[in-house]
């Protein structure tokens, strides 16, 4: 997939129509027979299925749980309940099903901006500029996708720390809608953690999902602590906190290339052996 296609898909997944009885619709980024809609997807939709029910507000946090696995093949049905809209926040519940199954259910804050009475932000890792001709599509980031150091997450045999540090890109978005933007960015928010958190355990690699492993993102968390131009270069500033019991817990800044500090998230991951009787 080329960076414009991955660009178009993306776009075209978030603008979300009106389908029967309040029900909202978007394509899919990614066909995947026999896979689960990305979650990264799902954020996004989340983000603008909200924005649409509770307009004039711009997108602040949101807090998804991932009960069930979306079928990629089938429609989804998005359904927005907002909860409250007054004038400086509203809020809303947005569900994802596919006939009688719920499979996500997501908590949407929205906010309208105030002035700063103190304001302070962590620093910046500090990591080498982007260089756009190292730059590749990832289908669980971005149009362009860097990792930092050349990490590969996949390689059972690639040990290091429980850290590691992406750039994203989506050149070319439009940028006269911040909650857009935020949508972009939660796609690329969704498919490193579980990585990370397999980094420091030889013999332990990415490779192995869905394979020896099993792994999913069981509840995500993101919050925007201001405005982003996703057209321009972001790092994700990735930490595995904890991994035991068949679970992994992380979490991540967001900051443009000058060092400002957009969004924060945490997710929590299943990450657990496939019995053998089940491969």
């Amino acid at each position: 997939m080329e960076q414009q296609e991955m660009l178009e898909r993306l776009l075209a997944s978030l603008r979300l129509r009106e389908a029967d009885d309040g029900v909202l619709r978007g394509p899919r980024v990614h066909e995947a027979p026999g896979h689960p809609v990305f979650g990264g997807e799902l954020l996004g939709q989340a983000i603008m299925a909200a924005a649409l029910r509770v307009p004039g507000k711009r997108v602040k946090s949101v807090q998804a749980i991932f009960a069930r696995g979306a079928d990629a093949r089938e429609p989804v049905d998005i359904r927005v309940e907002p909860m409250h809209d007054g004038r400086s926040f509203g809020s809303a519940s947005v569900t994802f099903s596919q006939g009688d199954r719920l499979c996500t259910r997501a908590l949407v804050l929205l906010d309208t901006a105030d002035p700063d009475v103190v304001r302070h932000q962590p620093d910046a890792p500090a990591v080498e500029a982007p260089d756009p001709q190292a730059a590749e599509v990832n289908r669980a980031a971005a149009p362009e996708a860097i990792v930092v150091g050349g990490v590969d997450v996949r390689d059972p045999g690639a040990v290091g720390p429980a850290t590691l540090q992406l750039w994203v890109r989506f050149a070319g978005a439009p940028n006269d809608d911040p909650n857009l933007a935020r949508a972009l960015l939660a796609f690329a928010t969704d498919g490193w953690l579980i990585g990370t958190a397999m980094r420091p355990h030889e013999g332990i690699g990415q490779s192995m999902a869905h394979k020896t492993l099993a792994t999913g993102v069981l509840s995500h968390a993101l919050v925007f602590h201001q405005d982003l131009d996703a057209s321009e270069w972001h790092v994700i500033d990735h930490e595995s906190v904890f991994a035991g019991g068949g679970r992994c817990y992380g979490r991540a800044n967001v900051f443009t290339a000058q060092g400002a500090l957009v969004a924060s998230f945490t997710q929590e991951a299943l990450l657990r052996a496939i019995p053998e009787s089940r491969k």
